[in-house]
């Protein structure tokens, strides 16, 4: 049977939602696809040769994420690829990422971005694999937190200046996204959760927030998935991850903070034995951009793409 490769319509929506329910356990992917109000010219999906159904799909996210630089760039963001279990093995996907791939270069992207467990299905498209790192290890002990800051859990009036704190924290950083209201109305909370789950630090001063950081649980392991603020608040914060993990049953705990001053200072209040991991989820490849460029921003010290701006 041959295979249609088309934009996705609005008659599309309630068969995307399916796969997409039937491919993965998030629920929320749906929300996110709606934040693009260009939505279905940017999704791409393979249906049979009628047009009708939808047995495989990528979607293209337009991001504004900075270079090496600190410079914001229009990249394209790859996500919510999915191909309905019968139809697995036909290059589906490899075709999509072709249509996708024409649209993002026309639309100016400088270079497209991804992360993925399954490198080998956009390798032989011409993404390739970048390192990024982790801290990880056991959980530290209760002690006593660094430094004087109060912490509590975050709430909805706090909106506003965690959002600033956000922005100036990654104001040079390549590889972060520069967030819109939607972002944070609705993509933030998809991939962390309902706002109390994070944490603020408060200048006892002032009473102005110092620092936000969001953490999860992963089974036995806290995660923490972003920081922003001033570097003084992170050991408070992560003393007080530490104490919620260990609430929740934790034994280990994972950092994904980029390396910089004052971490190696904070980790102790969550590691008892910190050490480094590499890992290769995520791709890019090149459209305007030059190679050299897209590698010195994906592979800077400072780099990193928070959980929180995921496609």
């Amino acid at each position: 049977m041959s295979t249609l490769i088309r934009t996705a319509t609005a008659a599309d929506d309630l068969a995307l939602a399916a796969l997409w329910q039937e491919c993965f356990d998030a629920p929320h992917i749906t929300a996110l696809h709606a934040l693009d109000p260009q939505r279905h010219r940017r999704t791409f999906v393979a249906c049979d040769a009628a047009g009708d159904g939808v047995d495989a799909v990528v979607v293209y996210v337009p991001r504004l994420i900075r270079d090496a630089h600190g410079t914001p760039q229009r990249v394209g963001g790859i996500g919510s690829v999915a191909t309905r279990p019968g139809a697995r093995g036909q290059g589906l996907v490899r075709r999509l990422l072709g249509a996708a791939e024409r649209t993002m270069a026309a639309e100016q992207c400088a270079w497209s971005l991804l992360f993925t467990g399954t490198p080998g299905v956009y390798r032989g498209s011409g993404w390739q694999e970048f390192p990024s790192s982790y801290t990880e290890g056991t959980l530290a002990a209760p002690a006593a937190a660094p430094g004087t800051l109060p912490v509590r859990e975050a709430t909805a009036r706090d909106a506003a200046e965690v959002a600033a704190l956000h922005h100036a924290y990654n104001a040079g950083r390549p590889l972060s996204s520069l967030r819109e209201p939607g972002d944070w109305a609705v993509r933030v909370p998809a991939w962390y959760g309902p706002v109390e789950k994070s944490l603020v630090a408060v200048d006892p001063g002032s009473g102005a927030l110092a620092g936000w950081i969001v953490a999860q649980d992963e089974g036995d392991c806290v995660e923490v998935r972003e920081f922003a603020g001033e570097i003084a608040s992170l050991g408070a914060l992560l003393a007080a991850v530490a104490s919620r993990g260990r609430a929740a049953g934790a034994v280990r705990a994972r950092v994904r903070i980029p390396d910089g001053p004052g971490l190696a200072a904070a980790l102790p209040a969550l590691l008892a034995d910190a050490r480094q991991v590499t890992e290769h989820v995520g791709m890019a490849k090149p459209l305007h951009a030059t190679a050299e460029s897209v590698r010195a921003t994906v592979t800077a010290p400072c780099a990193v793409h928070w959980y929180g701006d995921c496609f």
